[in-house]
């Protein structure tokens, strides 16, 4: 029987988490809330993405929400999670890709409209369960109702730190993410959302913009025993998708290129297929 999904917030992360359930069949998309989006609009942001291409799908209006080659999709536009009649839809279980309600306590309230797990697309502000696939999934357990899937960074490193650490043990390391632009980022000068970081106000098409990143540390959430062992920082650079990680470490034992290089495969083609991928060609992003 396929998962039945939610989706609060119908962003970037919330369309790909939409698209991607369409091309699995043990997932089901059955309602999506997206305040302050009319559903043409909905409509013509689901069919055309400047990265990753049109939606090969049928998509109508009806009364109530989309058509998707024949499955309805119900469309709901509360500011409120608690306001999502999410048990009326058939909807249990929730990805909720706003980065605004990333705690446990503000998450739950998706609980009051039937929900029975919470899934947020970002790192938690507060102690929410963190799990990375090929990491530490085998942790999670039917008690958590609300967990955190971390970031995309977090998602890169910490399977290439585990399969380091297991194998050679980390005293201490160095990340650096080389990363696409994001929402928070200008297209021309100007004044910087929320007015702190003053880089992240220039140009993102014209400008490598240092930036902070948390993702090292959160890693230390994942894997405990790496816990303030890992630090990092990100570059922005001019792409609109796919982010590089540069990982320098020192290790507890000592090893050799081709050694880590079989490791890596490995792990890629074993206890993480599916979450770590392996290559040895030439290629660029």
């Amino acid at each position: 029987m396929s998962v039945r999904l939610g989706i609060n917030g119908f962003g970037r992360i919330g369309r790909l988490t939409f698209r991607s359930s369409f091309n699995n069949p043990a997932a089901k998309v059955m309602a999506i809330n997206a305040p302050r989006r009319t559903l043409d609009y909905l409509v013509y942001m689901l069919k055309y993405d400047s990265v990753h291409g049109r939606f090969d799908r049928q998509v109508d209006i009806v009364d109530g929400g989309l058509n998707i080659d024949g499955d309805f999709v119900k469309v709901f536009h509360e500011t409120d999670p608690a306001a999502i009649n999410w048990k009326d839809t058939g909807a249990e279980y929730i990805c909720d890709s706003t980065g605004v309600f990333l705690t446990t306590p503000k998450a739950s309230a998706h609980f009051e409209g039937g929900a029975k797990k919470v899934v947020l697309s970002a790192p938690p502000k507060d102690d929410s369960p963190i799990l990375v696939m090929g990491v530490n999934h085998d942790s999670y357990n039917s008690d958590m109702k609300v967990v955190s899937n971390a970031s995309c960074t977090t998602n890169c490193l910490a399977p290439v730190t585990k399969v380091l650490n297991d194998n050679w043990g980390i005293d201490e390391g160095l990340m650096t993410t080389v990363h696409a632009v994001t929402i928070n980022q200008m297209t021309v000068d100007g004044p910087s959302k929320g007015g702190k970081d003053w880089r992240a106000g220039r140009a993102a098409g014209c400008n490598i913009i240092p930036s902070s990143t948390g993702a090292a540390k959160t890693v230390g959430k994942v894997i405990p025993e790496l816990n303030g062992k890992l630090t990092g920082m990100a570059f922005r650079i001019p792409t609109t998708n796919v982010s590089v990680v540069d990982l320098t470490v020192r290790l507890q034992k000592e090893t050799t290129y081709e050694d880590v290089s079989a490791a890596m495969k490995e792990a890629s083609e074993g206890s993480m297929k599916g979450f770590l991928g392996y290559t040895d060609e030439a290629v660029v992003s």
